[in-house]
């Protein structure tokens, strides 16, 4: 059973990671539950501070990688329709990924930008709120980035500290 949980752990902390990237998937909770299947383990000993600690900060980082896009759109200016815009353009990139990996820092933008230039913003407004909206997304991302894959080195870690009894067949 230990090693169904490790596996399974291990295989939601890189979804948690992909979905650092894909807003569809909540990266920073998926991984967490890695991280809970993995104490769950006969082998690993229960540190529920360590959960606890590492559920509130996953929780946190996902409330604000909904804030600080808006943020960052409000703060450059921008209206709720640059946001939506920005929100409609991520989801162009994952179902029609045209521009490949890099349609999903392009399509924000440019839907940051239609969004403003639907709302009748002037060209110069609608490229400062877009360009704030998507500063706020690759923010957002970057903060989910770094915890997701902080938490698949702290799971190889303790799999590695408790491998002698993981592994004893």
């Amino acid at each position: 059973m230990d090693i169904a949980l490790l596996l399974i752990g291990f295989l939601l902390m890189l979804v948690g990671i992909l979905g650092s990237f894909l807003p569809v998937l909540p990266g920073p909770p998926i991984s967490w539950v890695g991280l809970l299947l993995l104490y769950l383990t006969k082998a690993v000993p229960d540190n529920w501070w360590v959960l606890g600690i590492t559920l509130v900060i996953a929780l946190g980082i996902t409330i604000l990688d909904y804030v600080i896009p808006a943020a960052g759109t409000k703060r450059f200016g921008g209206s709720k329709a640059g946001m939506i815009g920005t929100i409609v353009g991520l989801l162009v990139a994952i179902f029609f990924p045209i521009l490949g990996p890099l349609g999903i820092i392009i399509w924000p933008f440019i839907g940051a930008l239609a969004g403003e230039l639907i709302n009748k913003a002037d060209q110069k407004t609608a490229m400062k709120a877009a360009f704030g909206s998507f500063v706020g997304f690759l923010t957002g991302t970057f903060l989910k980035f770094v915890l997701t894959t902080a938490y698949l080195v702290f799971f190889i870690v303790i799999m590695v500290r408790y491998a002698g009894d993981l592994f004893s067949f």
